[in-house]
C-alpha cells in the first residue's frame, strides 16, 4: 500500500515551514517511527515519522522546499523491500512544470561505479556544498550508516572547522574531521580568513525562527512604547543559601539548585502586586491575565527561544528547574513543542551566562513586560556607612509605557530585590 508523507498539522499562526535534510533517501527501508525529515517552523523543529514499515518510494519535495499543513512530501510503499525496490523506487517526482530530473539516488548509483565506490556517497546539494567550500568528501563523517553524506554533514563540520581554527582557516579543506555529525544550523555566521588584499563576503539565507524573531522584536519596537529601568541586587544571602543547601537539594529533587527558580518565584509574587505587568494590549483594551506562564529565555544554536513554564505560581522549586533544564536540553537538539513556544505574560532573559553586565532587553509581544537578569560581579559597594566588596547583579526591566507606569516598573523591580536579598520572603510571601 502507498501512504502519502505528509507535514504535521501546523499551529494557526504558522502560515508555511522549510523541510531541513532527509534523513532517509528514496529507496531506503524504513521501519515504523524513523525520522524521515526535520521540518523547521518559525517557532520550533518538527520531525516527521514513518507512519510503518516500508521502503521510502519517492521524495516529492526536496531539501529547503517551503511547505505548508498535510502537504505530501514524499510516499512510502509498506509492501516493497529495500533489496527489490531500491533500483526502481526512487523515481523522481514531477515539478510543477510537469518535467521530471533524475534523483538523488539514481546520480550517487552512477557516480559510485566511476569512483570505484571508495568515495561516500553525495548528492547535488551535497556536491556544491563540497566545491563551493574545497572540501575534501573523504575527511568528513558521514553521519548516515551506509556512508552517505548529508547537507548536514557537511554543514557541521564547516562549523566546527571554523570554531575550532577561527584564525588559521583559509576557506580550503583541512584534514582534521569533525568530531561528531550534529546538524548545524543554516545561518555559518562566519567567513573563513582569506589571503591578504581579498575581501570575501558570504551571502547566507536567515533561518526561519530568526526571520520571525527578527519581524517581532521589530514590531515590538515599532508598536510599543519601550522603556527601561535598572536596579541592582546584592547576591550574597542567595549565593549562601543556594551553598548551604545545593547539594541535598539535589540529592532529593534529581535536579541542580540555579538562580532562575529563585528569580521566577520572586517575578511571580511581584507580578501579584503589579498585575498590569502581567497584562498585554490587545487593540484599545488590556487583557488582565489570572495566571503566570512565565517565559525563560533560551539560546540554541538556531537561534532565541522562549519556552514557557506554565502556571508557575503552582510549581515547587524542583519543579521549575526542572522544567527549565528539560526546556534547555531540549532547545538545543531542536525538539521543542509548539505548544511549548506559545502563549507567556511574561518574560525572563539572562544575559549574564554570557557575560552581560548590563542590557536593555526587549519586551515579547504580546507581553507587555520583560525581566534582565545580567552578571555577577564583585563590586564595591556602601554599607552602613563602610565600602565592601559584594557579588552585585544588574537588572532591568523593560516595559510597555502605554499601559505600565514608571512607578509601577520601579517597585516591580524594587520588590524582585527585595525578595532576591532575602530569600526567606519567597517561602512567606511577604
Amino acid at each position: 500500500m502507498i501512504i502519502d508523507i505528509k507535514v504535521p498539522q501546523l499551529a494557526e499562526s504558522v502560515a508555511e515551514a522549510t523541510l531541513l535534510a532527509w534523513q532517509k533517501q528514496a529507496g531506503d527501508s524504513v521501519s515504523r517511527g524513523d525520522n524521515l525529515i526535520d521540518i523547521e517552523t518559525d517557532k520550533v523543529t518538527l520531525e516527521v515519522t514513518a507512519p510503518d514499515d516500508g521502503v521510502l518510494q519517492e521524495i516529492i519535495k526536496e531539501e529547503g522546499a517551503q511547505v505548508g499543513s498535510n502537504e505530501v512530501i514524499a510516499r512510502l510503499d509498506t509492501e516493497a523491500s529495500a533489496d527489490t525496490d531500491n533500483a526502481t523506487a526512487a523515481q523522481p517526482a514531477a515539478s510543477d512544470s510537469g518535467a521530471s530530473e533524475a534523483t538523488d539516488t539514481e546520480q550517487v548509483a552512477r557516480e559510485a561505479p566511476a569512483s570505484g565506490g571508495n568515495e561516500p556517497k553525495q548528492s547535488p546539494a551535497v556536491r556544491k556544498l563540497l566545491e563551493e567550500h574545497h572540501l575534501d568528501a573523504s575527511i568528513i563523517p558521514p553521519s548516515r550508516e551506509d556512508g552517505r553524506l548529508t547537507k548536514q554533514d557537511v554543514l557541521s563540520y564547516l562549523e566546527l572547522r571554523d570554531k575550532e581554527q577561527p584564525a588559521e582557516s583559509t576557506g580550503t579543506q583541512t584534514d582534521k574531521p569533525a568530531a561528531s555529525p550534529q546538524a548545524a544550523p543554516a545561518e555559518s555566521g562566519s567567513v573563513p580568513a582569506a589571503p591578504a588584499g581579498e575581501r570575501p563576503e558570504e551571502r547566507v539565507p536567515m533561518t526561519r525562527l530568526r526571520k520571525r524573531a527578527a519581524e517581532r522584536l521589530l514590531s515590538a519596537q515599532q508598536n510599543s512604547a519601550i522603556l527601561t529601568t535598572f536596579n541592582e541586587i546584592n547576591m550574597a544571602p542567595l549565593q549562601s543559601l543556594r551553598e548551604r543547601y545545593k547539594q541535598e537539594f539535589e540529592e532529593a529533587h534529581g535536579v541542580k539548585l540555579g538562580f532562575m527558580s529563585f528569580f521566577t518565584k520572586a517575578v511571580v509574587e511581584a507580578l501579584k502586586r503589579f498585575p498590569v505587568i502581567n497584562a498585554s494590549v490587545e487593540g484599545e483594551d488590556i487583557i488582565y491575565h489570572g495566571y503566570f506562564d512565565i517565559g525563560i529565555a533560551v539560546s540554541s544554536e538556531r537561534g532565541l527561544v522562549v519556552p514557557i513554564v506554565r502556571d508557575a505560581d503552582q510549581l515547587s522549586f524542583a519543579e521549575i528547574e526542572s522544567t527549565i533544564r528539560d526546556y534547555g536540553e531540549r532547545a538545543g537538539s531542536g525538539k521543542l513543542k509548539l505548544d511549548e513556544l506559545t502563549g507567556g505574560t511574561f518574560t525572563i532573559t539572562n544575559g549574564g551566562v554570557f557575560g552581560s553586565l548590563m542590557s536593555t532587553p526587549i519586551i515579547n509581544p504580546p507581553q507587555s513586560a520583560i525581566l534582565g537578569m545580567h552578571k555577577i560581579q564583585d563590586r564595591p559597594v556602601a554599607e552602613n556607612g563602610e565600602v565592601v566588596i559584594r557579588p552585585m547583579m544588574y537588572v532591568a526591566i523593560s516595559y510597555d509605557h502605554r499601559i505600565i507606569d514608571g512607578r509601577e516598573a520601579v517597585q516591580f523591580l524594587v520588590a524582585i530585590k527585595e525578595m532576591i536579598e532575602d530569600p526567606a520572603r519567597l517561602l512567606l510571601q511577604v
